[in-house]
């Protein structure tokens, strides 16, 4: 398996109850799976899908979709009626029961929706079981139980009992026993599900906190579809036991597979979802520091700008200049742009949440500058761009933000014609 592969699914079915193997030929000669007869369920059909080292893989559907029965073959829990699973290098499907023990301590570990504590032993010792059972030394364990309970921000309970403890505390022992193993593929049902939204929201955050320092790969089942686009680096939807889509957040939502897909993620919160890349433009003009005041203004007035970006030739986003402040460097015969670039260009990352860009767009006094993890200027977001996302929301906030108009051309072409006549710019420049 490609070392970039966590975990392989492919061509999954689980059939419960009667001629398992025959249903599966009919279901793939089409047969639906209401129709397959009485004592006869098809809870996954033709599964396939990979999860990539270091992301958080999230299983989204209704009750009933298949997605706990899917989780469970992924581990062995469940026999697969057809299809493979591979965790790594190792296939888990059809091996001895002994084996697959084995791959279960060492490669893939589990949080539950209800805690599965054992209620007699102490948070140490409940996150210390799983080391327990691999063999690892009394000392061993319990120093590195210790280290993952405060990892979770559970420091001094260490010697309370579950019944100590409230909902969340319980699910962050969970989390800490199923970390504590330090196994390669970490599978969450439901994990969240029985706590109130509150702790809930806050062990969501809490996840994507550990999951950016341990970079874990996670495959997490949830019916919410707001806590799937929450978590989810890429997200599979299930419906009647089958997959219907996979994608990123922004992919479910701004292109549905299907009617169901579209139905499905038609309330959800899209300034939460969408970022500053999924709706940014290429922008239209920039400048160098180099490039001094008559070439800047030449841009701006083609383009009909008030303002404009100054960039390194990499694109590094150095600040922006107005027309105006351009305009003054050429009266004065200045060549150099240094003097007027403004470095507070308030740029957003490519990842920022729309929710996020209302104040800086509000702000900024040219569209909305978007750089990259190297500080490259990569997009603009005009107003205008925003709204239209949100569905062309107008906002009063927003209009009482409005820019500045560009310099009439005609006060531009003056200067220009000046400045060619004075001597300190070429003709050619402005044509």
């Amino acid at each position: 398996m490609n070392d970039s592969i966590a975990l392989r699914a492919e061509g999954l079915f689980k059939v419960f109850g009667k001629h398992a193997d025959q249903a599966v030929s009919r279901l793939r000669n089409g047969t639906d799976r209401t129709e397959l007869g009485s004592g006869t369920t098809a809870a996954v059909i033709d599964a396939s899908f990979e999860v990539k080292r270091g992301e958080i893989f999230v299983v989204m559907g209704l009750s009933g979709s298949g997605k706990s029965t899917l989780i469970r073959m992924l581990n062995g829990l469940h026999d697969v009626t057809s299809g493979t699973v591979e965790i790594g290098d190792d296939t888990i499907t059809d091996i001895p029961a002994k084996k697959l023990r084995d791959i279960r301590r060492k490669r893939v570990s589990m949080v539950f929706q209800h805690f599965a504590l054992l209620p007699h032993r102490t948070v140490l010792d409940n996150v210390a079981y799983g080391l327990e059972i691999q063999g690892m030394t009394k000392a061993d364990r319990e120093a590195k139980a210790r280290e993952v309970t405060e990892i979770v921000g559970l420091g001094g309970w260490e010697e309370k009992l579950p019944s100590e403890l409230s909902g969340g505390m319980q699910q962050r022992v969970g989390l800490a026993r199923a970390l504590a193993a330090d196994t390669d593929v970490l599978l969450m049902d439901e994990a969240f599900s029985a706590l109130d939204p509150l702790i809930r929201r806050e062990m969501q955050e809490q996840l994507l906190e550990l999951q950016s320092s341990l970079g874990k790969t996670i495959i997490f089942i949830t019916h919410d579809l707001n806590e799937a686009m929450f978590l989810g680096d890429r997200i599979a939807v299930m419906r009647d036991g089958r997959i219907v889509q996979i994608g990123t957040p922004e992919d479910i939502l701004t292109d549905p597979a299907n009617d169901y897909v579209e139905q499905f993620v038609a309330d959800v919160d899209r300034t939460r979802v969408l970022t500053a890349e999924s709706v940014m433009r290429k922008p239209r003009a920039s400048v160098y520091p180099t490039s001094g005041p008559h070439t800047a203004l030449k841009i701006m007035r083609d383009e009909q700008l008030s303002a404009i970006y100054v960039t390194k030739r990499d694109r590094t986003l150095v600040g922006w200049i107005t027309d105006r402040a351009a305009l003054d460097l050429v009266r004065k015969g200045v060549t150099s742009l240094e003097s007027i670039i403004s470095e507070d260009h308030g740029a957003v990352s490519k990842d920022t949440s729309l929710a996020d860009l209302f104040i800086p767009v509000v702000e900024s006094q040219l569209p909305l500058a978007v750089t990259d993890d190297r500080g490259r200027l990569v997009g603009v977001i005009p107003r205008v761009t925003l709204l239209s996302a949100l569905g062309g929301e107008a906002d009063g906030a927003i209009q009482a933000g409005a820019r500045p108009d560009p310099l009439p051309t005609d006060v531009v072409d003056q200067a220009l014609e000046a400045a060619v006549d004075s001597g300190s710019i070429d003709a050619k420049e402005v044509q």
